[in-house]
């Protein structure tokens, strides 16, 4: 319980996000404001938009807020820092993927058609915002997904919480990698760490939950 704070929750329009996002007890800072779009599209270029990484391992400098290493299937690595956007590497080179930015390293990468017999991108509507609004009430009218439907978001988000977790107990973990087990959505052999996905919620008077209603 916490009395008003209008950092927290402005009055009227604010000329800013609110910071609620940088308290741990509302959100999770920077990791899952930007975190959840950048993540996102990681997952997405991976091929991994139903799925997760199996391997945390803890930053080498927790400090830094930099270093966090999550290793998908097959040993593909995405190290958390560096900048915003998504940089992939390859063998032949490099594309880096932001909002509003596409570059690739040799540049004609991004240049050259891809051809019909390549893999094509989902076809949305343009506009930030009301290009999402536009595509999910188009997806009602024709019965289908989404460009971002809601488990892929949760994916996407869940992958921020496990950067966040191996930050915030870096000193518990002491350098060791966790599991995780995306289809049960929990750590692998590890109690302790499944603790730490959640936190008990205190029952205000009032607001206890109704006669036969979980929680």
């Amino acid at each position: 319980m916490r009395s008003y704070n209008s950092a927290l929750s402005p009055r009227g329009m604010p000329d800013r996000f609110p910071s609620w996002r940088d308290y741990r007890e509302y959100g999770g800072g920077g990791v899952t404001d930007w975190g959840a779009h950048h993540f996102d599209i990681a997952q997405w270029g991976l091929g991994m938009d139903q799925s997760g990484p199996l391997e945390i391992v803890p930053s080498e400098d927790p400090a830094t807020g930099n270093g966090v290493k999550l290793v998908y299937a097959g040993g593909t690595e995405v190290i958390h820092g560096g900048g915003d956007g998504v940089t992939f590497i390859g063998t032949d080179g490099e594309i880096y993927v932001s909002r509003g930015k596409l570059e690739s390293k040799p540049a004609d990468i991004i240049q050259e058609p891809i051809a019909d017999d390549e893999i094509h991108l989902y076809q949305a509507p343009g506009g930030s915002h009301t290009g999402h609004r536009q595509d999910w009430i188009n997806c009602i009218r024709r019965r289908s997904q989404p460009n971002c439907p809601s488990e892929v978001g949760a994916r996407s988000v869940a992958v921020c919480h496990l950067v966040n977790i191996a930050y915030l107990h870096s000193n518990e973990l002491a350098g060791q990698s966790l599991k995780w087990d995306p289809v049960h959505w929990e750590f692998v052999g590890n109690d302790k760490a499944n603790s730490w996905q959640d936190y008990p919620y205190p029952r205000r008077k009032g607001y206890e939950s109704p006669e036969g209603f979980p929680g």
